[in-house]
Protein backbone atom coordinates (compact mmCIF):
# COMPACT_ATOMS: atom_id res chain seq x y z
CA UNK A 1 0.00 0.00 0.00
CA UNK A 2 0.89 3.58 -0.77
CA UNK A 3 2.12 5.56 1.82
CA UNK A 4 -0.71 7.94 2.91
CA UNK A 5 -0.17 11.60 2.67
CA UNK A 6 -0.11 13.54 6.27
CA UNK A 7 -3.08 15.03 7.03
CA UNK A 8 -1.72 18.84 7.15
CA UNK A 9 0.15 17.55 3.54
CA UNK A 10 -3.04 16.60 2.09
CA UNK A 11 -4.93 19.70 3.47
CA UNK A 12 -2.74 22.29 2.00
CA UNK A 13 -2.77 20.16 -1.37
CA UNK A 14 -6.77 20.06 -1.89
CA UNK A 15 -8.04 22.62 0.77
CA UNK A 16 -7.81 26.29 -1.18
CA UNK A 17 -7.54 24.88 -4.37
CA UNK A 18 -10.48 22.18 -4.38
CA UNK A 19 -12.25 25.07 -6.31
CA UNK A 20 -10.43 24.82 -9.19
CA UNK A 21 -10.33 20.84 -9.66
CA UNK A 22 -12.90 19.20 -11.83
CA UNK A 23 -16.48 18.78 -10.61
CA UNK A 24 -18.10 16.12 -12.58
CA UNK A 25 -21.00 15.99 -10.41
CA UNK A 26 -21.59 19.60 -10.84
CA UNK A 27 -25.49 20.76 -11.16
CA UNK A 28 -26.47 23.43 -12.69
CA UNK A 29 -28.36 26.20 -11.52
CA UNK A 30 -30.18 29.94 -12.03
CA UNK A 31 -27.72 32.25 -13.89
CA UNK A 32 -25.05 29.35 -14.92
CA UNK A 33 -23.92 28.94 -11.19
CA UNK A 34 -22.73 25.78 -10.38
CA UNK A 35 -23.64 23.98 -7.28
CA UNK A 36 -21.92 20.60 -6.02
CA UNK A 37 -24.83 18.08 -5.16
CA UNK A 38 -25.88 17.69 -1.27
CA UNK A 39 -25.11 13.83 -0.01
CA UNK A 40 -26.89 12.12 2.12
CA UNK A 41 -25.36 8.94 3.48
CA UNK A 42 -27.83 6.67 5.62
CA UNK A 43 -26.28 3.71 7.23
CA UNK A 44 -28.72 1.04 9.52
CA UNK A 45 -26.65 -0.81 12.26
CA UNK A 46 -27.30 -4.92 11.73
CA UNK A 47 -29.61 -4.61 8.93
CA UNK A 48 -29.48 -7.32 7.05
CA UNK A 49 -29.21 -8.19 3.23
CA UNK A 50 -32.84 -9.77 3.18
CA UNK A 51 -34.66 -7.14 5.39
CA UNK A 52 -35.72 -4.62 2.65
CA UNK A 53 -38.29 -5.32 0.22
CA UNK A 54 -36.56 -4.59 -2.84
CA UNK A 55 -33.63 -7.18 -1.64
CA UNK A 56 -36.68 -9.58 -1.19
CA UNK A 57 -38.81 -8.77 2.18
CA UNK A 58 -42.18 -9.86 2.02
CA UNK A 59 -43.18 -9.34 5.81
CA UNK A 60 -41.82 -6.28 6.90
CA UNK A 61 -42.70 -3.07 5.20
CA UNK A 62 -40.08 -0.49 3.88
CA UNK A 63 -41.60 1.37 1.27
CA UNK A 64 -39.41 4.42 1.42
CA UNK A 65 -35.76 2.69 1.47
CA UNK A 66 -37.73 0.34 -2.00
CA UNK A 67 -38.78 3.92 -2.76
CA UNK A 68 -35.17 4.76 -2.94
CA UNK A 69 -34.29 1.82 -5.20
CA UNK A 70 -37.17 2.23 -7.85
CA UNK A 71 -36.35 5.99 -8.12
CA UNK A 72 -32.26 5.06 -8.38
CA UNK A 73 -29.89 2.13 -8.50
CA UNK A 74 -30.04 -1.35 -6.63
CA UNK A 75 -26.55 -2.78 -6.05
CA UNK A 76 -26.25 -6.69 -5.45
CA UNK A 77 -22.49 -7.25 -4.86
CA UNK A 78 -21.80 -4.48 -2.16
CA UNK A 79 -19.70 -5.20 1.18
CA UNK A 80 -19.67 -3.83 4.43
CA UNK A 81 -16.04 -2.84 5.65
CA UNK A 82 -16.33 -5.89 8.30
CA UNK A 83 -18.90 -7.94 10.04
CA UNK A 84 -19.22 -5.91 13.14
CA UNK A 85 -19.95 -1.65 14.15
CA UNK A 86 -16.45 -0.06 14.22
CA UNK A 87 -13.87 -1.53 11.92
CA UNK A 88 -16.89 -1.59 9.50
CA UNK A 89 -17.20 2.48 10.26
CA UNK A 90 -13.32 2.97 9.84
CA UNK A 91 -13.44 1.59 6.49
CA UNK A 92 -16.62 3.93 5.47
CA UNK A 93 -14.49 6.94 7.02
CA UNK A 94 -11.31 6.52 5.51
CA UNK A 95 -11.44 4.79 2.64
CA UNK A 96 -9.01 1.72 3.95
CA UNK A 97 -9.99 -2.00 4.36
CA UNK A 98 -9.73 -4.16 7.54
CA UNK A 99 -6.38 -4.96 6.22
CA UNK A 100 -4.79 -1.29 6.69
CA UNK A 101 -7.33 0.80 8.53
CA UNK A 102 -6.41 1.80 12.24
CA UNK A 103 -9.59 0.61 13.91
CA UNK A 104 -10.10 -3.48 13.03
CA UNK A 105 -12.06 -4.46 15.59
CA UNK A 106 -15.34 -3.63 18.19
CA UNK A 107 -11.62 -2.38 20.54
CA UNK A 108 -12.14 1.16 21.98
CA UNK A 109 -9.04 2.78 20.03
CA UNK A 110 -9.73 6.17 18.31
CA UNK A 111 -9.09 7.77 14.84
CA UNK A 112 -5.97 9.39 14.78
CA UNK A 113 -4.64 12.82 13.77
CA UNK A 114 -3.23 11.35 10.77
CA UNK A 115 -6.30 9.61 9.70
CA UNK A 116 -8.02 11.54 6.97
CA UNK A 117 -11.55 11.39 6.64
CA UNK A 118 -14.62 11.66 3.80
CA UNK A 119 -15.74 14.19 6.18
CA UNK A 120 -12.44 16.32 6.00
CA UNK A 121 -12.38 15.57 2.01
CA UNK A 122 -15.43 17.36 1.70
CA UNK A 123 -15.19 20.14 3.83
CA UNK A 124 -12.05 20.71 2.20
CA UNK A 125 -14.08 21.14 -0.86
CA UNK A 126 -16.61 23.47 0.48
CA UNK A 127 -19.04 21.20 2.06
CA UNK A 128 -20.82 21.64 5.62
CA UNK A 129 -20.27 17.93 7.47
CA UNK A 130 -22.64 16.83 10.27
CA UNK A 131 -22.69 13.48 11.95
CA UNK A 132 -25.93 12.62 13.40
CA UNK A 133 -26.43 9.56 14.91
CA UNK A 134 -23.88 6.60 16.14
CA UNK A 135 -20.09 7.33 15.77
CA UNK A 136 -17.89 4.42 17.83
CA UNK A 137 -14.66 5.77 16.16
CA UNK A 138 -13.24 7.62 19.17
CA UNK A 139 -14.73 8.60 22.85
CA UNK A 140 -15.11 11.51 25.02
CA UNK A 141 -11.97 14.17 24.78
CA UNK A 142 -10.14 11.73 22.08
CA UNK A 143 -8.32 12.85 19.22
CA UNK A 144 -11.36 10.65 17.53
CA UNK A 145 -14.72 12.23 18.18
CA UNK A 146 -16.41 13.38 15.23
CA UNK A 147 -15.26 17.38 15.39
CA UNK A 148 -11.92 16.73 15.55
CA UNK A 149 -12.08 14.18 12.09
CA UNK A 150 -14.15 16.77 10.09
CA UNK A 151 -17.35 17.30 10.90
CA UNK A 152 -18.59 20.42 11.59
CA UNK A 153 -21.82 19.55 13.64
CA UNK A 154 -22.28 15.74 15.85
CA UNK A 155 -25.55 15.36 17.60
CA UNK A 156 -25.78 11.54 18.63
CA UNK A 157 -23.76 8.79 20.70
CA UNK A 158 -19.92 8.50 20.61
CA UNK A 159 -19.57 5.05 21.88
CA UNK A 160 -21.07 1.95 20.95
CA UNK A 161 -22.09 0.23 23.83
CA UNK A 162 -24.18 3.50 24.88
CA UNK A 163 -26.10 3.25 21.49
CA UNK A 164 -27.38 0.14 22.49
CA UNK A 165 -29.13 2.31 24.78
CA UNK A 166 -32.04 4.36 22.81
CA UNK A 167 -33.51 5.66 25.54
CA UNK A 168 -30.15 7.38 26.78
CA UNK A 169 -29.58 9.76 29.63
CA UNK A 170 -27.26 11.92 27.65
CA UNK A 171 -26.37 12.43 24.21
CA UNK A 172 -23.71 14.02 22.32
CA UNK A 173 -23.43 17.89 20.73
CA UNK A 174 -20.41 18.38 19.22
CA UNK A 175 -18.24 17.71 22.51
CA UNK A 176 -20.49 18.68 24.79
CA UNK A 177 -22.60 16.26 26.84
CA UNK A 178 -26.85 17.02 26.18
CA UNK A 179 -28.87 15.78 28.85
CA UNK A 180 -32.06 13.97 28.02
CA UNK A 181 -35.23 13.00 30.58
CA UNK A 182 -34.96 9.64 30.81
CA UNK A 183 -33.46 7.70 33.62
CA UNK A 184 -31.38 4.82 33.46
CA UNK A 185 -31.11 2.10 36.36
CA UNK A 186 -27.22 1.18 37.12
CA UNK A 187 -25.96 3.11 33.86
CA UNK A 188 -22.46 1.30 33.10
CA UNK A 189 -19.07 2.94 32.25
CA UNK A 190 -20.21 4.54 29.15
CA UNK A 191 -23.64 5.01 29.96
CA UNK A 192 -25.23 1.71 28.52
CA UNK A 193 -27.79 0.25 30.54
CA UNK A 194 -31.88 -0.27 30.82
CA UNK A 195 -34.07 2.47 31.10
CA UNK A 196 -36.51 2.91 34.23
CA UNK A 197 -37.62 6.04 32.78
CA UNK A 198 -38.48 6.08 28.88
CA UNK A 199 -39.47 9.79 27.40
CA UNK A 200 -37.07 10.29 24.67
CA UNK A 201 -35.97 7.85 21.89
CA UNK A 202 -32.85 8.48 20.37
CA UNK A 203 -33.67 7.46 17.22
CA UNK A 204 -36.91 9.55 16.94
CA UNK A 205 -34.14 12.50 17.97
CA UNK A 206 -31.85 11.45 15.19
CA UNK A 207 -34.84 11.47 12.42
CA UNK A 208 -35.58 15.30 13.46
CA UNK A 209 -32.22 16.80 13.82
CA UNK A 210 -31.73 15.13 10.16
CA UNK A 211 -34.78 17.28 8.82
CA UNK A 212 -33.61 20.19 10.83
CA UNK A 213 -30.15 20.02 9.54
CA UNK A 214 -31.62 20.20 5.67
CA UNK A 215 -33.65 22.58 5.90
CA UNK A 216 -30.90 24.43 7.67
CA UNK A 217 -28.06 23.99 4.85
CA UNK A 218 -30.37 24.04 2.05
CA UNK A 219 -28.93 26.46 0.67
CA UNK A 220 -25.34 25.47 0.21
CA UNK A 221 -23.88 21.84 -0.22
CA UNK A 222 -24.11 19.46 2.39
CA UNK A 223 -22.60 16.47 3.81
CA UNK A 224 -25.26 14.40 6.24
CA UNK A 225 -23.75 11.46 7.53
CA UNK A 226 -27.07 9.70 9.16
CA UNK A 227 -25.55 7.07 11.06
CA UNK A 228 -28.84 5.50 13.05
CA UNK A 229 -28.83 2.89 15.30
CA UNK A 230 -31.61 0.79 14.51
CA UNK A 231 -32.24 -2.27 14.27
CA UNK A 232 -29.23 -2.97 16.68
CA UNK A 233 -30.22 -4.28 19.99
CA UNK A 234 -30.01 -3.17 23.49
CA UNK A 235 -27.85 -6.05 24.67
CA UNK A 236 -28.13 -4.60 27.89
CA UNK A 237 -31.57 -5.22 28.21
CA UNK A 238 -31.90 -8.70 28.43
CA UNK A 239 -35.45 -10.08 27.31
CA UNK A 240 -36.34 -6.24 26.12
CA UNK A 241 -33.25 -5.86 23.84
CA UNK A 242 -35.26 -4.75 20.51
CA UNK A 243 -36.27 -1.28 21.98
CA UNK A 244 -39.02 0.83 20.10
CA UNK A 245 -41.67 2.66 21.47
CA UNK A 246 -44.10 0.70 19.91
CA UNK A 247 -44.47 -2.39 18.04
CA UNK A 248 -46.65 -1.25 15.50
CA UNK A 249 -47.62 -2.27 12.53
CA UNK A 250 -47.13 -5.45 13.81
CA UNK A 251 -48.57 -5.16 17.79
CA UNK A 252 -51.87 -7.68 16.74
CA UNK A 253 -49.53 -10.29 14.66
CA UNK A 254 -48.86 -13.77 16.59
CA UNK A 255 -45.17 -13.82 16.79
CA UNK A 256 -42.67 -13.45 19.47
CA UNK A 257 -41.69 -9.94 20.99
CA UNK A 258 -38.45 -9.58 19.71
CA UNK A 259 -39.59 -10.11 16.21
CA UNK A 260 -41.86 -7.72 16.39
CA UNK A 261 -39.92 -5.16 17.77
CA UNK A 262 -37.69 -5.74 14.75
CA UNK A 263 -39.78 -5.49 12.27
CA UNK A 264 -41.28 -2.58 13.74
CA UNK A 265 -38.18 -1.14 14.41
CA UNK A 266 -36.97 -1.29 10.61
CA UNK A 267 -40.77 0.21 9.73
CA UNK A 268 -39.59 3.22 11.55
CA UNK A 269 -36.64 3.81 10.36
CA UNK A 270 -38.25 3.12 6.88
CA UNK A 271 -40.79 5.80 7.86
CA UNK A 272 -38.24 8.64 8.76
CA UNK A 273 -36.56 8.22 5.86
CA UNK A 274 -39.49 8.67 3.77
CA UNK A 275 -39.92 11.93 5.75
CA UNK A 276 -36.23 12.81 4.82
CA UNK A 277 -37.04 11.88 1.31
CA UNK A 278 -40.35 14.38 1.27
CA UNK A 279 -38.49 17.05 2.75
CA UNK A 280 -35.57 17.13 -0.05
CA UNK A 281 -38.78 17.72 -2.41
CA UNK A 282 -40.14 20.06 -0.11
CA UNK A 283 -37.36 22.82 -0.13
CA UNK A 284 -36.63 22.22 -3.93
CA UNK A 285 -33.54 20.29 -3.47
CA UNK A 286 -34.22 16.83 -4.60
CA UNK A 287 -32.82 16.79 -7.91
CA UNK A 288 -29.42 18.35 -6.46
CA UNK A 289 -28.70 15.42 -3.80
CA UNK A 290 -27.54 12.18 -3.78
CA UNK A 291 -28.91 9.75 -0.93
CA UNK A 292 -27.37 6.65 -0.53
CA UNK A 293 -28.24 3.61 2.25
CA UNK A 294 -26.66 0.75 3.50
CA UNK A 295 -25.77 -1.31 6.65
CA UNK A 296 -22.92 -1.79 8.81
CA UNK A 297 -22.82 -5.63 8.45
CA UNK A 298 -25.60 -8.11 8.50
CA UNK A 299 -28.18 -9.49 10.87
CA UNK A 300 -27.82 -10.40 14.74
CA UNK A 301 -28.99 -12.86 16.99
CA UNK A 302 -29.05 -10.59 20.04
CA UNK A 303 -32.06 -9.02 22.27
CA UNK A 304 -33.90 -12.10 21.49
CA UNK A 305 -33.64 -11.62 17.54
CA UNK A 306 -33.78 -14.75 15.32
CA UNK A 307 -32.35 -13.64 11.40
CA UNK A 308 -34.34 -16.76 10.67
CA UNK A 309 -37.87 -15.59 11.18
CA UNK A 310 -37.87 -12.64 8.94
CA UNK A 311 -34.71 -14.35 6.51
CA UNK A 312 -33.12 -11.39 7.13
CA UNK A 313 -30.18 -12.35 5.50
CA UNK A 314 -32.02 -13.81 2.06
CA UNK A 315 -29.99 -16.55 0.17
CA UNK A 316 -27.19 -15.57 2.23
CA UNK A 317 -25.21 -17.70 4.93
CA UNK A 318 -23.78 -16.48 7.70
CA UNK A 319 -24.83 -13.17 10.11
CA UNK A 320 -23.05 -10.55 12.00
CA UNK A 321 -19.36 -12.05 13.28
CA UNK A 322 -19.22 -14.16 10.20
CA UNK A 323 -17.20 -13.55 7.02
CA UNK A 324 -19.70 -15.65 5.17
CA UNK A 325 -21.16 -13.27 2.79
CA UNK A 326 -24.96 -13.10 5.16
CA UNK A 327 -22.21 -11.40 7.56
CA UNK A 328 -20.81 -8.46 4.95
CA UNK A 329 -22.59 -8.46 1.87
CA UNK A 330 -25.15 -6.04 2.48
CA UNK A 331 -28.07 -4.26 0.78
CA UNK A 332 -26.82 -0.90 -1.05
CA UNK A 333 -29.30 1.66 -2.96
CA UNK A 334 -28.36 4.98 -3.99
CA UNK A 335 -30.89 7.57 -5.52
CA UNK A 336 -29.42 11.16 -7.39
CA UNK A 337 -32.48 12.10 -9.39
CA UNK A 338 -31.30 13.52 -13.36
CA UNK A 339 -28.11 10.96 -12.76
CA UNK A 340 -28.97 7.85 -11.91
CA UNK A 341 -31.25 5.77 -14.36
CA UNK A 342 -34.33 5.11 -12.38
CA UNK A 343 -34.98 1.55 -11.07
CA UNK A 344 -31.34 0.30 -12.28
CA UNK A 345 -29.74 -2.72 -10.81
CA UNK A 346 -25.53 -3.10 -10.47
CA UNK A 347 -23.59 -5.98 -10.30
CA UNK A 348 -20.37 -3.84 -9.38
CA UNK A 349 -18.39 -5.70 -6.83
CA UNK A 350 -18.01 -2.83 -4.39
CA UNK A 351 -17.61 -2.26 -0.68
CA UNK A 352 -17.29 0.80 2.45
CA UNK A 353 -13.84 1.42 1.14
CA UNK A 354 -14.79 2.72 -1.82
CA UNK A 355 -17.31 5.87 -0.69
CA UNK A 356 -14.06 7.96 0.21
CA UNK A 357 -13.10 8.12 -3.05
CA UNK A 358 -16.58 7.93 -5.04
CA UNK A 359 -18.18 10.73 -2.84
CA UNK A 360 -15.19 12.65 -3.36
CA UNK A 361 -15.27 12.40 -7.66
CA UNK A 362 -18.67 13.51 -6.95
CA UNK A 363 -17.88 16.58 -5.44
CA UNK A 364 -14.94 17.40 -7.74
CA UNK A 365 -12.21 17.17 -4.58
CA UNK A 366 -9.08 14.85 -4.42
CA UNK A 367 -8.64 11.78 -2.12
CA UNK A 368 -5.82 11.15 -0.06
CA UNK A 369 -3.05 8.86 -1.87
CA UNK A 370 -2.78 5.12 -0.63
CA UNK A 371 -6.39 4.20 -0.29
CA UNK A 372 -7.98 0.81 -0.64
CA UNK A 373 -11.06 1.84 -2.52
CA UNK A 374 -12.24 3.30 -5.95
CA UNK A 375 -14.65 5.57 -7.29
CA UNK A 376 -17.81 3.91 -8.09
CA UNK A 377 -19.08 7.14 -10.19
CA UNK A 378 -19.72 5.60 -13.30
CA UNK A 379 -21.55 2.72 -11.94
CA UNK A 380 -23.69 4.90 -10.60
CA UNK A 381 -23.96 6.96 -13.84
CA UNK A 382 -24.55 3.98 -15.88
CA UNK A 383 -21.16 3.78 -17.69
CA UNK A 384 -19.81 0.16 -16.96
CA UNK A 385 -17.23 0.53 -19.69
CA UNK A 386 -15.59 3.58 -17.79
CA UNK A 387 -15.83 1.68 -14.33
CA UNK A 388 -12.42 0.75 -12.74
CA UNK A 389 -12.99 -2.68 -10.73
CA UNK A 390 -11.19 -4.56 -8.01
CA UNK A 391 -8.84 -7.03 -8.40
CA UNK A 392 -9.80 -8.52 -5.14
CA UNK A 393 -11.32 -7.54 -1.87
CA UNK A 394 -10.11 -8.14 1.56
CA UNK A 395 -11.45 -8.35 5.11
CA UNK A 396 -10.08 -9.78 8.47
CA UNK A 397 -12.00 -10.20 11.55
CA UNK A 398 -10.58 -10.36 15.32
CA UNK A 399 -12.61 -12.31 17.28
CA UNK A 400 -12.59 -15.86 18.42
CA UNK A 401 -9.56 -16.37 16.68
CA UNK A 402 -8.66 -14.49 13.22
CA UNK A 403 -10.71 -15.16 10.24
CA UNK A 404 -9.56 -13.86 6.93
CA UNK A 405 -11.64 -13.47 3.46
CA UNK A 406 -11.14 -12.48 0.03
CA UNK A 407 -13.10 -12.25 -2.81
CA UNK A 408 -11.32 -12.67 -6.25
CA UNK A 409 -14.03 -12.34 -9.03
CA UNK A 410 -16.71 -15.32 -8.55
CA UNK A 411 -14.55 -16.75 -5.73
CA UNK A 412 -14.52 -16.98 -2.69
CA UNK A 413 -12.19 -17.63 0.07
CA UNK A 414 -12.34 -17.73 4.34
CA UNK A 415 -9.45 -18.45 6.30
CA UNK A 416 -9.70 -19.72 9.75
CA UNK A 417 -6.51 -18.80 11.41
CA UNK A 418 -7.39 -21.03 14.76
CA UNK A 419 -7.40 -24.27 12.79
CA UNK A 420 -5.27 -22.99 9.39
CA UNK A 421 -8.38 -24.24 7.68
CA UNK A 422 -9.24 -22.77 4.28
CA UNK A 423 -12.64 -22.65 2.22
CA UNK A 424 -13.29 -21.65 -0.97
CA UNK A 425 -16.82 -21.45 -2.95
CA UNK A 426 -18.09 -19.95 -6.07
CA UNK A 427 -20.31 -17.18 -5.67
CA UNK A 428 -21.70 -17.35 -9.32
CA UNK A 429 -23.10 -21.13 -8.63
CA UNK A 430 -23.31 -21.08 -5.29
CA UNK A 431 -24.12 -17.54 -3.46
CA UNK A 432 -25.23 -19.41 0.06
CA UNK A 433 -21.26 -20.83 0.33
CA UNK A 434 -22.97 -24.47 0.90
CA UNK A 435 -20.34 -26.49 -1.32
CA UNK A 436 -16.32 -25.82 -0.10
CA UNK A 437 -14.40 -26.54 -2.99
CA UNK A 438 -10.90 -25.55 -1.73
CA UNK A 439 -9.73 -29.34 -2.53
CA UNK A 440 -10.37 -29.12 -6.33
CA UNK A 441 -8.84 -25.37 -6.88
CA UNK A 442 -5.89 -26.00 -5.33
CA UNK A 443 -4.42 -22.83 -7.57
CA UNK A 444 -7.47 -21.07 -6.96
CA UNK A 445 -6.46 -21.05 -3.34
CA UNK A 446 -3.00 -20.64 -3.88
CA UNK A 447 -3.49 -17.63 -5.34
CA UNK A 448 -6.02 -16.00 -2.82
CA UNK A 449 -3.28 -17.41 -0.41
CA UNK A 450 -0.98 -14.96 -1.15
CA UNK A 451 -3.92 -12.03 -1.38
CA UNK A 452 -4.13 -12.84 2.34
CA UNK A 453 -0.82 -12.50 3.25
CA UNK A 454 -0.14 -9.22 1.25
CA UNK A 455 -3.55 -7.18 1.59
CA UNK A 456 -2.31 -6.34 5.15
CA UNK A 457 0.06 -4.66 7.60
CA UNK A 458 1.20 -5.28 10.68
CA UNK A 459 -0.61 -4.03 13.41
CA UNK A 460 0.34 -4.67 17.14
CA UNK A 461 -3.49 -4.06 18.49
CA UNK A 462 -4.79 -6.68 15.48
CA UNK A 463 -2.24 -9.54 15.02
CA UNK A 464 -3.52 -12.66 13.18
CA UNK A 465 -4.08 -15.29 16.17
CA UNK A 466 -5.52 -18.16 17.09
CA UNK A 467 -7.86 -18.10 20.11
CA UNK A 468 -6.73 -18.88 22.94
CA UNK A 469 -7.84 -21.97 25.75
Amino acid sequence: MADQLERRDFLKIVGAGSAALALPGCLATGAGRKRKPNIIYILADDLGYGDLGCYGQETIATPNIDRLATGGMRFTDHYAGSTVCAPSRCTLLTGLHTGHCRIRGNARLPLEPDDVTVAEVLKSAGYTTALIGKWGLGEEASTGVPNRQGFDYFFGYLNQRHAHNYYPEFLFRNEERVQLRNKITKPGKFGEGVAEEKVEYSHDLFADEALRFVEAKREEPFFLYLALTIPHANNEARRKGMEVPSHEPYADEDWPDAQKGHAAMITRMDTDIGRLLDKLEALGIDEETLVLFSSDNGPHREGGADPEFFDSNGPLRGIKRDLYEGGIRVPFVARWPGVIEPGSVSGHQSAFWDVLPTLADVAGARPPEGLDGISFLPALRGRDAEQKTHDHLYWEFHERGSKQAVRLGDWKGVRFVNDDRFELYNLKKDPSETTDLADAHADVVARMSNILTTSRTENEHWPLKKKQG
